[in-house]
């Protein structure tokens, strides 16, 4: 634990050196390495999601509603998971910090991130019974061109919190797909068709199963990856992200 505690201490203080403890997103106020180089100015523009939105997809709804309701995008899917929960809006710091964490290396976004997804989801989960958190994988060619899951970093942060384990090696994802960005609903539900199989000899029968990812956009990724957990025997598969797409 000692030398665990020195080593953690050493890398701090040479990221110190190398990126100045100053925000990273306004570079204008004071941050720690800890809170993930975000001020808390910065912090405070972050929309958290509540009440209301859709029961299967976590869609806010603008408006006064008082019973549970069902969006109509979902209306129109057969969707694999249970429901999908987000615990913050995809704009602002919080879409800044996704796209320099995942394209530009920003590592150190890593803490600011999990920390949005640990407030929301953990105490949602400790009051349900959950066997693993698996994160939704990249294709081995995606994973050496960005050289670390963005989505496993995160659903690490979340297990440790949760005392859920973590099981990141049991989904695959064997088909490259082109990116989603430019696609519509439909067009990226083809794109992720059979993109992700579960590894052989895994026993998922009767477990219930947290899916982690960064951003839920129109769920195409996780429904496709939900659709091979329950193929493979998992009862419920709940789906858990940092930000939500509007």
């Amino acid at each position: 634990m000692m030398v665990h505690c020195c080593v953690n201490s050493f890398i701090s203080g040479w990221l110190n050196l190398l990126y100045p403890p100053v925000c990273q997103l306004c570079h204008s106020h004071r941050a720690e390495m800890r809170d993930g180089l975000v001020c808390g100015r910065c912090w405070s523009h972050v929309r958290f999601i509540r009440p209301p939105f859709c029961e299967h997809c976590g869609l806010p709804f603008a408006g006064e509603i008082t019973t549970t309701f069902v969006c109509t995008n979902c209306n129109d899917l057969e969707l694999n998971f249970t429901s999908a929960r987000s615990a913050v809006v995809a704009k602002g710091v919080v879409l800044e910090a996704i796209h320099r964490f995942k394209y530009s290396h920003a590592l150190w976004f890593e803490n600011f991130l999990a920390g949005l997804l640990i407030r929301e989801a953990a105490p949602v989960l400790a009051k349900q019974t959950w066997h693993y958190i698996v994160p939704v994988p990249l294709h081995p060619v995606k994973l050496r061109e960005r050289e670390f899951n963005q989505a496993a970093l995160l659903a690490a942060q979340l297990a440790r919190a949760t005392k859920i384990p973590l099981q990141k090696n049991i989904l695959r994802r064997i088909h490259f797909t082109a990116t989603q960005t430019l696609l519509t609903r439909d067009e990226r539900a083809a794109n992720m068709k059979n993109a992700f199989v579960v590894r052989k000899g895994t026993r998922l029968v009767g477990k219930n199963i947290v899916l982690v990812d960064d951003v839920f956009t129109t769920g195409a990724t996780t429904n496709a990856c939900a659709q091979a957990l329950r193929a493979a025997g998992a009862a419920e598969v709940g789906v858990w992200t940092v930000a939500r797409g509007l």
